[in-house]
């Protein structure tokens, strides 16, 4: 039998462990009020409804969701709530930038050869929609200029491989005119033909390898996702605006590329316009969760999963709209709404401009030190670098401004002055995650040994094992490559891995490599 003494010590452990639970939800509730976000939203005592069914109530559909609607919730996922998102204008207009050097860049399409075949000769005049170049590997694909003006210059890099070609943007935009098809009549291979002609066809593109569709490989199905949950993701919904039926005569158009159906993916956390777009043969699929839920990856790999052989097309809400305009207008017409953010910012903002738009045409105000920033093509997840005098990539909607982290914090992780997004527990900012943050470039550590922590699983809600994945690329072994999933996959999808590991591992560089490794193999 148990003694009186050790009765009276477990319950006066269960006591202090009561009164230490006790204390500590008050400690996080004031923490949370002080960090900007509702404190009755944390606790250090579980909530058995959310220990059950991984966020209580949220497992029903929300009211806007249809009920009988194809519906995922996202269990898996991490969202980086980052200060300096771009503000919706209330009166919903927003500044067009038309002047200024654009540029189309090589490095922007996966797999261009080295020296594609540009066309126009420097100095010469361009309409929006012309031939600007082509690849060798692949002569009926033609790559078009976005904008009308003069061909500036033929940038070259190392070994005289071409890495953009530069236009000199006219005041009034001059369009080339094409006799159209009609789409109710004409057959599949001639509205190939016409989209390889006209420049439109580099607006798709296909998984595995993220590279320019291909028009000899047929797609089993094609994706477009209207959302977007990357840090300081500008709001499609807005792009929306105004560009509805040339949206919906996209779809119309790429119900004719496929047998296999169009997938459109749509927000399932908030109402979204794209909900009243119906289309013969499209099909809407609602997912909601945190970021990477609005990746297209992640929609194909819950609709349709990629499997050895088979090629998926996708194409983002801008190449929809640029596509219906072409059947709409007869015009190739590039024109988008472009997120311009970044805490730096004075006014952080909205914009439409061309495709290749330069960073100097976007008069960028900042509040502090301009010359401590990196400018971004893209999110500050996965976007690419670029120079003060660089250009907007081909596919991007967002140029993100972030200051650069060359600083060091005195003890490091051990006394972090500074807070963080994380899904740590052991820093404050793990337990606070609808805390917004000022990010810089600081990666908080090293490269270190590569450890098994099951990080990556906890933040990518798709079905694949990242860690055992990474580790078959770097032994270049194809066999568990392709059985671990590589082919469903795109640098964008593991960013947000990369951005938790704790090893500090460049994985979206290591990936890129074992798809290009897989696609020079599989030739």
């Amino acid at each position: 039998m148990l003694s009186w003494g050790l009765i009276i010590a477990l319950v006066a452990i269960l006591l202090f462990i009561l009164l230490f639970m006790t204390l500590g939800d008050g400690l996080l509730k004031e923490a949370a009020q002080t960090m900007g976000v509702d404190g009755e939203d944390y606790s250090v005592i579980p909530d058995s409804r959310a220990a059950l069914y991984g966020g209580g109530d949220s497992k029903h559909k929300p009211d806007f969701v249809p009920q009988k609607a194809h519906f995922v919730e996202l269990n898996r996922g991490f969202d980086i709530n980052l200060i300096g998102k771009a503000e919706l204008p209330k009166s919903g207009v927003i500044p067009t930038v038309i002047n200024g050097v654009y540029a189309v860049n090589m490095a922007d399409f996966v797999a261009m050869a080295a020296m594609p075949k540009v066309l126009p000769e420097i100095g010469s005049h361009v309409k929006a929609g012309d031939a600007l170049f082509f690849d060798k590997t692949q002569p009926e694909i033609v790559y078009a200029a976005p904008v009308s003006g003069t061909v500036l210059d033929v940038v070259r890099g190392d070994k005289r491989a071409i890495k953009s070609v530069l236009i000199q943007a006219d005041a009034e935009q001059v369009y080339r005119h094409y006799n159209l098809p009609d789409l109710a009549t004409v057959s599949r291979a001639d509205l190939v033909d016409f989209l390889l002609e006209s420049g439109a066809w580099a607006l798709m593109r296909q998984r595995p390898f993220d590279t320019v569709a291909n028009p000899a490989q047929p797609a089993k199905a094609i994706f477009v996702s209207t959302f977007d949950t990357a840090p300081l993701a500008p709001n499609l919904d807005f792009a929306l605006q105004g560009n509805e039926t040339s949206f919906a005569k996209g779809l119309e158009v790429l119900t004719r590329l496929t047998d296999g159906g169009v997938h459109l993916g749509l927000n399932g956390n908030a109402p979204t316009a794209y909900a009243d777009i119906h289309v013969k043969g499209v099909q809407h699929h609602w997912f909601k969760g945190q970021h990477p839920a609005g990746n297209v990856g992640v929609h194909i790999h819950h609709i349709n999963p990629i499997n050895a052989g088979e090629a998926v097309w996708y194409l983002d809400v801008h190449a929809v709209i640029t596509l219906g305009k072409l059947f709409n207008l007869g015009v190739f017409d590039t024109l988008k709404v472009i997120a311009v953010a970044g805490a730096d910012l004075a006014t952080p903002t909205y914009l439409r401009a061309h495709q290749g738009v330069s960073v100097k045409t976007l008069a960028l105000a900042f509040k502090g030190d301009a010359a401590n920033v990196r400018y971004v093509s893209g999110d500050a997840l996965s976007g690419t670098k670029v120079a003060p005098d660089g250009h907007l990539s081909f596919y991007d909607d967002q140029i993100t401004v972030i200051q650069e982290g060359n600083y060091a914090e005195i003890f490091g992780w051990l006394l972090p002055q500074k807070g963080h997004p994380t899904i740590s527990r052991t820093f404050p900012g793990g337990f606070f995650p609808d805390a917004q943050y000022e990010g810089d470039t600081q990666t908080n550590g090293e490269k270190r040994a590569f450890v098994m922590s099951g990080q990556y699983e906890s933040v990518l809600p798709m079905d694949i094992l990242p860690q055992f994945l990474f580790r078959a690329i770097m032994s270049n072994d194809l066999e568990a490559m392709e059985g671990l999933g590589i082919l469903e996959l795109s640098e964008e999808d593991v960013a947000i891995c990369e951005y938790v590991c704790t090893s500090k591992q460049p994985l979206q560089k290591m990936l890129r490599e074992g798809l290009d490794y897989f696609r020079e193999q599989s030739k």
